[in-house]
C-alpha cells in the first residue's frame, strides 16, 4: 500500500521516431526529475488548449534539439504512478504518435528534467531502464517499476479550477465510440440534454475516463452505462482535441473548457433496444439511426467531435 497522497490527472503526447538505420529516439532523465537515469519517449504535457499534434512537435523539439511532424497517431495509453517525495499520485492519459524526422541537431541539455537524447537500437533500448508507457509503445514488455497506488485514488472526471486569467478551466480526457451493428447499417448516437454544452445536437456514446482507467475499458463501461449496449473494440480511429474558451453548462458560470477526446470503432454483435439509464444526466436520448440517415445530417445538428470521427471513419 502506498501513503495516501494527491491525486493529479494530465494529458502527455510522445514522438516514436525512428532513424535510417531503424533506430529509435529515447531521452534520458535528469536528476531533476522523479526518475533519474531512465529513457523514455521525447514527449511531454499537453497544455491548457493546446492540440497534442502540436505538443509532441514542441516537446520533441525542445528535449532533443530535433524538428519533427507527425505522421500518425500509433496508440492511447494511460497509467497511474506515486511520488512520495512529491506527495502525488499521477494519472496521465499518453497520446503516442509516429513522427518523422525534418531535421535539427541532437543536443544535451542541462538544468532541465531530462539531459539526454541518443538514438538507439530496439535490442540496445530493451537492456535500458525505460518507463513502462516507453517499453509498451515499443513492445518491449515489463520494464520500469513505477509506484502504484492500490487501490485507485478518487478523483473526479471533470474538475474546474481557477485559471491566470480568473476564469475557471478544466481539461479532461475522453473516450467515444463509433458504434455500429454488425453489418455497418446503424450506428448508436446520443442527444446532449439541455443545459449542457452542445444541448440537442447529436453526439457519440462514451465519455470521460475514471482515474486509473484505460481508454478502451472506459469506453465499454460507458456504453453500457448510457445505452445498455455490449461492445467490442476494433481499432483506434483518432483523436479530437476542442477548446471551447467560455463554455456554459450546469455548473452556472463559464469555464474555459479544453477536451482530449480519442475515437474507436466499436461493434455492437447482439444490439439491443437503447436504454439511458442516466436520468437527469447529459444525455437525453440515444438511438440507433441509418447510416445513411446520419451522413444526411446537417453538421449543425453535430458535435464537433462526432463530425470530426465521422468524417475519420467515412461515414459522411
Amino acid at each position: 500500500m502506498t501513503p495516501a497522497l494527491e491525486p493529479l490527472r494530465r494529458i502527455a503526447a510522445y514522438a516514436v521516431a525512428t532513424d535510417d538505420d531503424g533506430r529509435v529516439l529515447l531521452v534520458r532523465a535528469s536528476s531533476r526529475s522523479g526518475t533519474p537515469g531512465v529513457w523514455s519517449l521525447p514527449g511531454g504535457a499537453v497544455d491548457h488548449g493546446e492540440d497534442p499534434n502540436h505538443t509532441v512537435v514542441r516537446e520533441t523539439a525542445a528535449e532533443t534539439g530535433l524538428s519533427v511532424a507527425v505522421v500518425g497517431l500509433r496508440d492511447v495509453l494511460a497509467d497511474m504512478r506515486s511520488l512520495p517525495h512529491r506527495g502525488v499520485t499521477i494519472h496521465t492519459d499518453r497520446l503516442i504518435y509516429s513522427v518523422s524526422i525534418r531535421g535539427g541537431t541532437l543536443v544535451d541539455r542541462v538544468g532541465h528534467n531530462t539531459d539526454q537524447a541518443r538514438w538507439h537500437t530496439l535490442e540496445e533500448a530493451g537492456r535500458l531502464k525505460l518507463r513502462q508507457f516507453t517499453a509498451d509503445a515499443l513492445g518491449l514488455g515489463s520494464a520500469s517499476a513505477d509506484l502504484r497506488p492500490e487501490p485507485a485514488p478518487t478523483f473526479p472526471s471533470f474538475y474546474a479550477y481557477p485559471g491566470p486569467d480568473g476564469l475557471h478551466r478544466a481539461q479532461r480526457f475522453a473516450a467515444y465510440a463509433i458504434a455500429t451493428d454488425p453489418h455497418d447499417k446503424h450506428l448508436l448516437l446520443t442527444r446532449i440534454a439541455p443545459g449542457y454544452p452542445g444541448e440537442g445536437r447529436w453526439h457519440l456514446p462514451g465519455g470521460g475516463t475514471d482515474y486509473g482507467e484505460q481508454p478502451g475499458t472506459a469506453l465499454i463501461r460507458e456504453l453500457v452505462e448510457e445505452t445498455g449496449q455490449e461492445g467490442r473494440l476494433v481499432e483506434l480511429l483518432g483523436v479530437a482535441s476542442h477548446r471551447d474558451a467560455a463554455s456554459l453548462g450546469p455548473e452556472g458560470y463559464p469555464i474555459d473548457w479544453h477536451g482530449v477526446r480519442a475515437f474507436y470503432r466499436v461493434v455492437v454483435d447482439a444490439p439491443t433496444e437503447v436504454a439511458v439509464s442516466d436520468v437527469g444526466g447529459s444525455t437525453s436520448e440515444a438511438r440507433w439511426m441509418p447510416v445513411k440517415e446520419v451522413a444526411d445530417l446537417p453538421e449543425d445538428e453535430l458535435t464537433e467531435v462526432t463530425a470530426e470521427a465521422l468524417r475519420k471513419a467515412r461515414l459522411i
